[in-house]
C-alpha cells in the first residue's frame, strides 16, 4: 500500500498536468474500478464530463480532484468566485494503482481502468489513465463537505476549507501545516497504548505507516511499545520531526517504492528504499551504532501482524511497554 510520501509524490506530479483542464470524456475499461461510486459507470462518466479540474488535493494517504462546471464549482450552493466545490473526483490507490498522463497515440496500458480524456493544453499529454493490476483501488465520485476547524481540507495549491468526505474522519498529517502538536500531544497523553499503534492511528495522525513509523521511531530513538500516557513532551516532539524528516527524505527520492508496481504520475519509481536504516534490515548492523564504534544488529518482531524493526541498544525495550 503506498504510504504518504508516495501519495504526495503523485499529487505534486499530478496537479502540474490536470489542474485547470476540462475532462472531455471518460472510458470506463472495467467497471470494477469505478465501483466505489454507487450510481454506476454511466453515472459516473457523466458527473465528471465537461467538469473542470480545479486542484489536486491530499490529506493522509487520501487525494481528489475539486471540479467546476460552468465557472461556477460544481456541487456548490454559493455563486461566483467565492463559491466552494461541492464534489470532487476520490481516486484510491489501494496496492497498485497507478495515475499515468499518457498522450493519445501511446498504447493502452495492460491493466488500464479508467481514462479521461483532457482538454488541449500547449504539449501537455491529453489523457490520464488509471492503471490497476490488482484491482483494490478505484475512482468514484464524492461530496466535499466543510472542515471540523475550518482550515483547509488537506495540501493543495490552493486550500479551501472543505474536505472529501470520506477522508473527513483522519486527522492532519504531519507535513500538514495546519497540524497542531498541541491538539495531537494533548490527545496522545490520553491514550493507553504503545507508541506505534498510536502512530499508525489516523485518528490521531493521519499519513504515518509501518514504514515510516519504524523509521521515525528509529531516529527519535524510541521502542515501538513505549507507554503514550507517560511519553514527554519533548520526546514527542522529537517523534514528530523525525517522522517529518523521514517523510521530506522520501519525497526527495519519489517515495519508498517497495512494491515494484508503485510508479509516479509520469511512470518513474521512487528510491528511497534504499536509504532506510531500520525497516526491513533484520539481522545487519544499526547505522548510528556502528557509526559510534558500538556493534548492535536490528531485529524484526511481530506486530499487529506485520513486523517492527529496532535496535536494542539505541531503541531499549521499555520495562513497561505497551505490546
Amino acid at each position: 500500500m503506498p504510504e504518504l510520501p508516495e501519495v504526495e509524490v503523485v499529487r505534486r506530479g499530478l496537479v502540474n498536468w490536470v489542474r485547470g483542464r476540462t475532462i472531455t470524456g471518460v472510458d470506463v475499461v472495467d467497471p470494477r474500478s469505478v465501483r466505489r461510486h454507487a450510481l454506476g459507470p454511466e453515472d459516473f462518466a457523466g458527473n465528471l464530463e465537461g467538469a473542470k479540474v480545479l486542484d489536486v488535493v491530499r490529506r493522509g494517504k487520501f487525494l481528489w480532484m475539486p471540479l467546476q462546471e460552468d465557472g461556477v464549482p460544481r456541487g456548490s450552493t454559493g455563486s461566483g468566485h467565492s463559491a466552494l466545490p461541492g464534489v470532487a473526483l476520490m481516486a484510491h490507490l489501494g496496492m497498485s494503482g497507478q495515475l499515468l498522463m499518457q498522450d493519445s497515440s501511446v498504447p493502452d496500458e495492460k491493466h488500464l481502468k479508467v481514462r479521461l480524456r483532457l482538454s488541449p493544453e500547449g504539449a501537455m499529454p491529453d489523457q490520464l489513465r488509471f492503471v490497476d493490476q490488482r484491482i483494490f483501488g478505484g475512482l468514484f465520485v464524492t461530496t466535499l463537505v466543510p472542515t471540523d476547524d475550518g482550515g483547509p481540507g488537506g495540501i493543495a495549491e490552493d486550500p479551501v476549507p472543505v474536505i472529501a468526505e470520506e477522508a473527513s474522519h483522519i486527522a492532519r498529517d504531519p507535513l500538514d501545516p495546519h497540524f497542531s502538536f498541541d491538539t495531537f500531544y494533548r490527545r496522545l497523553r490520553k491514550r493507553k497504548t504503545g507508541l506505534k499503534r498510536a502512530l499508525l492511528d489516523q485518528g490521531l495522525v493521519s499519513g504515518i505507516g509501518n514504514i515510516y513509523a519504524d523509521e521515525a521511531l528509529w531516529r527519535a530513538k524510541l521502542h515501538y511499545a513505549r507507554p503514550t500516557d507517560t511519553l514527554r513532551r519533548a520526546d514527542a516532539e522529537r517523534l514528530l520531526a523525525a517522522a517529518r524528516d523521514v517523510m521530506d527524505d522520501a519525497l526527495a527520492a519519489g517515495g519508498t517504492s517497495f512494491d515494484s508496481l508503485y510508479v509516479n504520475v509520469n511512470g518513474a519509481s521512487g528510491y528511497f528504499e534504499r536509504s532506510l536504516n531500520a525497516y526491513g534490515r533484520e539481522g545487519e548492523e544499526c547505522r548510528r551504532c556502528a557509526a559510534a564504534g558500538i556493534v548492535s544488529i536490528m531485529r524484526r518482531e511481530q506486530f499487529m501482524n506485520r513486523s517492527s524493526y529496532t535496535c536494542p541498544v539505541c531503541q531499549p525495550r521499555p520495562r513497561n511497554g505497551r505490546w
